[in-house]
């Protein structure tokens, strides 16, 4: 509604009552020219004359002598007035009913844009009035629809505050779900090389004790030789031939061939099995183990400060049962091995 008032430039309303106020001045004005015209006529007629008869009472009785009569006082007509001077006087009677009658339209004229004045200012305060509730009404509506839109972005936003942490819950479940399942995994990991280790362990008991109970059958067997030996040689000989047949050997003293170490390393590593971080990490771990390369024992006498890499190469070197025999078609009594993760 104000854009189609802005539209149009503001004009004054119609009054009501025009053409009666009209038809009364057009009736005052010939009332007033025939009030002019009627007492203009009036003031040109002549005068006329005046007369006056005198009347004196007759007595009964004889009368007296006859008084003197006086003459009638003549009556002295108004003197006519000069024509020019009655000219003048019409006229400026005239001038004076003019302007008289012009500042009664003048009045008139003022009282009536007096009226419209106070009409027009009335209809724009009535207009200011009515822009005005119309410009409240609209920031009202305005305010209105901000507050709904701020309650509508409040209700996304909380809706989407209540999805975000329903997923956030939803995840942290699904991660301590997986990681209840990599720690259940871990422990039957953990469960079955425990598992699989007693039983290398037992089997490797079995072998040593197998092995040393061979060892001892081969020791009798070779005193038994001996003693057959020294049987027939006599009993000169035999310190110097128990002493010849003893050198070269030893607790693990044996040499070996150099490439040996690396074909243990080789033969260890496919077996470990490490996830964790890759770093210059070096585990020593010492191995006992019959002529055959069977696995007597193995122990870590060197910690690369990582206990998982420590425990990760000393399963990987307990995998490996038998060890590889050196070029002698043996394997060493005892020795070393070097395991670092970069040299995989």
């Amino acid at each position: 509604m104000i854009g189609k008032s802005s539209a149009r430039p503001f004009r004054p309303p119609r009054e009501r009552g025009t053409w009666r106020a009209f038809g009364l001045a057009v009736l005052m004005h010939v009332l007033l020219a025939f009030f002019l015209y009627h007492g203009i006529q009036w003031q040109n007629s002549t005068p006329a004359g005046a007369e006056a008869e005198l009347w004196t009472d007759i007595p009964d009785t004889t009368p007296p002598p006859p008084r003197p009569v006086a003459p009638p006082v003549p009556v002295t007509p108004a003197p006519p007035v000069p024509t020019e001077d009655a000219d003048i006087a019409l006229q400026q009677q005239k001038r004076r009913q003019q302007e008289e009658a012009q500042r009664q339209a003048q009045l008139e004229e003022q009282q009536r844009l007096k009226a419209q004045q106070e009409a027009e200012a009335k209809r724009q305060q009535q207009l200011a009035a009515q822009q005005a509730a119309q410009l409240a009404a609209q920031k009202a509506a305005q305010l209105k629809q901000q507050q709904l839109q701020q309650q509508q972005q409040q209700a996304a936003a909380e809706k989407l505050k209540q999805q975000q942490l329903a997923e956030q819950k939803k995840q942290e479940q699904l991660e301590q779900q997986q990681k209840q399942q990599e720690q259940q995994k871990q422990q039957e990991q953990a469960a079955a090389q425990a598992k699989a280790d007693a039983e290398k362990k037992a089997e490797a008991q079995k072998k040593a004790q197998a092995q040393a109970e061979a060892a001892k059958k081969l020791a009798q067997e070779r005193q038994a030789r001996l003693a057959a030996m020294q049987g027939l040689a006599g009993a000169g000989s035999s310190g110097n031939g128990l002493a010849k047949s003893g050198t070269g050997t030893g607790s693990g003293g044996t040499a070996t061939s150099p490439g040996y170490a690396d074909r243990v390393r080789r033969a260890v590593f496919p077996h470990i099995v490490y996830t964790g971080t890759i770093a210059d990490m070096t585990t020593v771990v010492a191995v006992r183990c019959s002529d055959t390369g069977t696995l007597l024992s193995a122990e870590v006498v060197k910690s690369s400060g990582n206990p998982d890499w420590d425990a990760a190469a000393l399963r990987a070197v307990k995998r490996t049962d038998p060890m590889p025999v050196d070029t002698n078609g043996k394997a060493p009594g005892s020795f070393t091995i070097t395991l670092n993760p970069q040299n995989q």
